[in-house]
């Protein structure tokens, strides 16, 4: 009977109404406490990087806080792509559940100059465009992001219909098509500010798929012979699993790795505005603007990336560059880079005296909300970073000329490592 309550409380965090997910969220909490469901003590770990339906991913903010104090989360921090959407509910439904949370969001931006502009940064489908992350953002700043983000999602929306165009004509020797407005908008938050992405197009794709092949042997044989896709060990083995649960996302997986560049129209400067406007930007609303590290990867631990060579090759350029652009952290995840690539990272950003952030990237039922590796002793300044974080947010409420980034900070802790630990301090419920 419990049990069965569970279910139905846990399928009510990805409800239509706020309310009603908010009030499950409740309901779990209560049980929690009363003993009927077991409590999960928190052991320290920290995630600043959970993507929620706003951009793409199974979980509600609701729900997403559910499962992060489930996995013992001491803290949590949305971060949606091009949005900022879930952050209201996403901080109440932490404030239910007890954790400490902090809101951002994830930008693309431009770097200008014949130096970046034909390299792989760190974004696998367009050279001269990077990911960056905006930390932190205040309450108080999350009108002017919202104006800042509209023509970025009406842009993206342009280019995702002629990227549907593009896609067709690559499945159509698979017998399937989609429809833009039909098929691809409502697996996504579009009407509520969310953001629309290439994994909304492929995940579209992946559920059309699934409907004409089904799963197992048929499916894999039309990946692979009719949209002559290579399907790795680790995939192989999850699709030839019929009763895996999470299914279509592991399509989805290899349809991101093999099929995006068929199909990729380059965003333009609208979608992605210069680097050095959008860190200013971050700053002026009280957010924190991190570039995004990446590494090269030769082997992908999530199954959606192909092999490929970013910015490992020209790291101290690129952290000029940063410079020269205005930002002042970095953000990275333990988990997807050699110990030789995050010493490296790690000593430059010191060197640079930029703050240092971590998150493990959560868009699939796939990924754990935990980072095992970011609990080895020497990630111990990326715990303390994600305390500041909400520090930087409570100082903003109640000043919004005061954050982690602001001059005020910088002239008063200069060093990122005693700014870090003095905003952590600020980090009260």
């Amino acid at each position: 009977m419990i049990m069965d309550k569970i279910q139905e409380l846990t399928k009510a965090l990805n409800g239509e109404k706020l309310s009603e997910r908010l009030e499950a969220l409740t309901e779990l909490v209560s049980m929690e406490k009363r003993g009927e469901i077991e409590a999960v003590p928190a052991a320290g770990d920290v995630n600043n990087h959970i993507h929620t339906w706003y951009s793409f991913s199974p979980y509600s903010p609701a729900k997403a806080v559910w499962l992060a104090k489930r996995a013992g989360l001491a803290t949590a921090g949305i971060m949606d792509h091009d949005s900022i959407s879930g952050a209201a509910e996403f901080r109440a439904a932490a404030k239910i559940a007890g954790i400490r949370a902090t809101s951002g969001a994830e930008i693309r931006v431009t770097f200008g100059g014949e130096d970046f502009s034909g390299r792989r940064i760190n974004n696998p489908d367009q050279k001269g465009v990077a990911y960056m992350t905006l930390h932190a953002v205040p309450e108080c700043g999350r009108n002017a992001l919202r104006e800042y983000l509209a023509p970025v999602s009406a842009a993206r929306g342009e280019r995702n219909l002629a990227m549907v165009e593009r896609l067709n004509a690559v499945t159509e020797r698979a017998g399937v098509s989609l429809d833009y407005k039909k098929d691809v908008l409502p697996l996504s938050k579009a009407h509520e500010g969310g953001s629309v992405t290439e994994r909304h197009i492929l995940f579209a794709l992946s559920l059309a798929l699934m409907q004409k092949y089904g799963r197992g042997a048929g499916l894999i044989s039309v990946l692979t012979e009719k949209l002559g896709l290579e399907i790795g060990a680790k995939n192989l083995s999850w699709l030839s699993d019929t009763e895996n649960p999470g299914y279509e996302y592991d399509v989805l997986g290899v349809l991101k790795s093999g099929l995006v560049s068929k199909f990729y129209v380059n965003a333009g400067k609208t979608e992605c505005p210069d680097a050095a406007s959008a860190v200013a930007l971050g700053r002026r609303i009280g957010a924190i603007p991190a570039y995004a590290y990446l590494g090269d990867i030769v082997s992908s631990v999530t199954g959606d990336k192909k092999a490929q060579t970013f910015e490992d090759g020209y790291l101290s350029e690129l952290f000029a560059e940063l410079k020269r652009a205005g930002y002042g952290a970095v953000t990275y995840m333990p988990s997807r880079n050699t110990a030789e690539q995050l010493s490296r990272v790690r000593r430059m950003c010191e060197e640079n005296n930029f703050f240092q952030i971590s998150g493990e990237d959560i868009n699939s039922p796939r990924q754990s909300f935990v980072c095992t590796a970011a609990r080895a002793p020497e990630f111990e300044n990326l715990r303390v970073a994600a305390y500041a974080l909400i520090g930087s947010e409570n100082a903003a409420f109640a000043d919004p000329a005061f954050s982690f980034s602001s001059e005020k900070a910088e002239k008063e802790y200069p060093k990122t490592a005693g700014r870090a630990a003095a905003f952590a301090a600020m980090a009260v419920n």
